[in-house]
């Protein structure tokens, strides 16, 4: 068989591999806070995040692969033997996967972020040595690693806060969430939708000028907001109703908007986390059809769908395992508390999606929802969980890294030469 097909063919099957393990364990960071504070079902959030997921990764998934396919390694380093950067993609994608799969059927919430850059970084020391990797772009996401949880802690923090100061500790609290809720939604798509159509929308030819794409993004803003400004407005209460009652009903109107949160949450981890399966897949294809490591071109629309494909099949077969963990085991969850970390991961991550920089989504959400708790104080978390968490956390860049050495020595060994 032409080796240009085994490795293509490997390349698709191993990228599938990862981003069924991304569907089955990362998926749990966009839907957990969903389905632990009760705004979804299970069936529900699966519905939601399988649209969104493939969404985020078809329309903004290409600039954060291209970080992950030519900015971990340094490529020119390989220009004379493309086999051996194609051979140590395969092993990356196959490493990480393993590791995934791995965690999944343990229900630990690892990231797959750390996973392949891990394994990415573990077959260039061992191919070429310590200088193949591009250890400033490494530091630079370890710092980021750092930065995504604190800040979607704080973000979500200061949306919480704002909304118990708003409507929770008033004395009407229902008739305010009526009057300030839609605000939030306003706010949150937005902002999204600026990201997408200034980091995404570009790598499937729509290009807008600034003027379109502010409109475009307010006129969503402005959309959403409405639609959620009717369906609270569909939230009846008797005005003579006991402020506890008032308070359920408040924590019912944010369940609403926890719909559109969740959606968001959703297109937020496909467009990030896709690089990690697909960016690899991208490399071996370009240096195939190539024959060198340049890697000029852009990523093909196609490949994106494979990576959105699997994540979706993977949280469909897998992901109810982490989904449970995630969303019932750190802090108790409430609508109020899951919007506001889910707005706080959400923006994060695109923003992170949008400049090129592969954050991690569990990271990112589990600083979020950590931000939230620790509005009640440290009483509110259990520490337990989370401590467990970082372990975790800490094990899967080295286990990355050790399963990838594994693999490229396995597969130099049996592979055929290329070209």
């Amino acid at each position: 068989m032409d080796p240009f097909y085994i490795y293509v063919g490997l390349a698709l099957l191993f990228g599938l591999f990862m981003a069924w393990g991304i569907g089955a364990n990362d998926v749990a960071n966009a839907m957990a806070t969903s389905i632990g504070s009760g705004a979804l079902t299970i069936k529900q959030a699966l519905l939601v995040a399988a649209v969104f997921e493939f969404a985020g990764a078809i329309l903004a998934g290409g600039e954060v692969t291209s970080t992950i396919r030519k900015g971990m390694v340094d490529a020119s380093l390989f220009v004379d033997s493309p086999d051996v950067l194609m051979l140590g993609m395969l092993a990356s994608l196959l490493a990480a996967g393993t590791w995934l799969l791995l965690a999944s059927v343990k229900g630990w919430p690892v990231s797959t972020t750390h996973s392949i850059v891990g394994a990415i970084v573990g077959f260039a020391v061992i191919a070429v040595g310590f200088e193949a990797v591009e250890w400033p772009k490494i530091g630079a996401i370890v710092i980021s690693w750092v930065i995504s949880p604190l800040t979607a802690g704080v973000i979500s923090y200061g949306i919480f806060f704002s909304i118990k100061k708003l409507i929770l500790v008033r004395k009407r609290p229902f008739k305010r969430a009526k009057k300030y809720a839609p605000y939030y939604v306003l706010v949150a798509v937005t902002l999204i939708v600026l990201v997408t159509i200034f980091k995404g929308l570009k790598h499937v030819g729509l290009n807008l000028t600034p003027v379109q794409a502010y409109s475009a993004a307010l006129l969503s803003g402005v959309l959403a907001a409405w639609l959620s400004r009717i369906a609270i407005h569909r939230v009846r209460i008797d005005d003579n109703a006991r402020r506890q009652f008032e308070h359920k009903k408040v924590e019912t109107v944010f369940a609403i908007l926890m719909i559109f949160t969740a959606c968001t949450m959703a297109f937020a981890h496909g467009s990030n986390d896709v690089a990690n399966a697909i960016g690899p897949v991208a490399a071996v294809v370009s240096i195939a059809e190539q024959g060198s490591v340049a890697q000029k071109s852009g990523v093909p629309v196609w490949i994106l769908i494979v990576g959105g494909l699997g994540i979706v099949v993977g949280l469909g077969t897998y992901g109810r395992r982490v989904i449970t963990t995630v969303g019932s085991h750190i802090t108790q969850l409430t609508p109020v508390r899951g919007f506001s970390a889910e707005i706080a991961a959400a923006f994060t991550i695109v923003v992170a999606s949008g400049t090129g920089m592969p954050v991690s989504t569990t990271h990112t959400l589990i600083g979020a929802v950590l931000g939230v708790g620790l509005v009640k104080g440290k009483r509110a978390i259990n520490t337990g969980v989370v401590k467990g968490i970082f372990l975790s956390w800490l094990i899967t860049v080295p286990a990355g890294a050790i399963l990838s050495v594994l693999f490229f020595l396995l597969l130099r060994q049996i592979m055929p030469a290329y070209p």
